[in-house]
């Protein structure tokens, strides 16, 4: 198995690709933690998991809820030494709509998500990731991030930023120890997410998550470069 004895963390993990990833890396092999805010979505993930045969912990919370990623990290390194796996998926997608028109309750909860709860993942697991002979963070993108998109200002700002502060944690860890980081665009995906972006789409019209998830079981066990940009077609 490709991640044998390994440790996983997957948020935005109770379905769609956060789902779909959590139960391929588990039947290769890793433990894996899986958070988000739906519990009953998280514990069905779990017994499927465990009906393949996998380990898998749930951990539901709302990763922007106050210090619940300083719980979660201390309960983890309560447990395990070592992180070597980080799949940044959780985010929101807000209202599409100008950027004169957005609203700025609903954007602040938006970055407070995508982009400040992404910082604060990475600063309380960074321990646990300096302990592993070979941690990878990868974080979930998408194409308005670098292709700027009428009226998905909002989203394509986060995932921007997102990018860039991945990235940088990357370069900061390329001489100070094992830890990669790469993005990853998963492309056009049969989640709820896309569903509200593009009510009138055939859902079938697009690839299954599970076949995101299978990608980024690959990347995860190459030897990618930091600072890699991975697109899902």
């Amino acid at each position: 198995m490709k991640f044998e004895g390994q440790l996983a963390l997957v948020t935005g993990a109770s379905q769609g690709i956060g789902a779909a990833t959590a139960l391929a890396l588990a039947k290769e092999g890793a433990h894996v933690v899986i958070t988000a805010r739906n519990a009953d979505g998280l514990e069905k993930i779990e017994e499927e998991i465990h009906r393949a045969g996998g380990n898998a912990t749930i951990a539901p919370l709302d990763l922007t809820d106050g210090d619940s990623i300083g719980r979660l990290a201390t309960a983890i390194a309560g447990r395990w030494d070592g992180l070597d796996i980080l799949v940044l998926n959780a985010a929101m997608l807000g209202t599409l709509g100008p950027v004169p028109a957005i609203d700025g309750q609903e954007f602040n909860k938006l970055l407070t998500l995508n982009l400040i709860a992404q910082q604060a993942l990475i600063a309380g697991f960074d321990p646990m990731l300096r302990k592993s002979d070979n941690a990878r963070v990868l974080a979930i993108t998408s194409s308005v991030a670098r292709k700027p998109r009428a009226f998905w200002g909002a989203y394509g700002a986060s995932k921007a930023a997102l990018e860039t502060l991945v990235l940088s944690y990357g370069e900061e860890m390329r001489n100070l120890g094992k830890i990669r980081t790469a993005i990853v665009d998963p492309g056009r995906t049969r989640t709820e997410m896309r569903a509200k972006a593009y009510p009138g789409e055939d859902p079938e019209s697009v690839k299954p998550p599970s076949a995101v998830a299978d990608r980024l079981v690959e990347i995860l066990a190459s030897d990618f470069e930091t600072g890699e940009h991975f697109q899902i077609s």
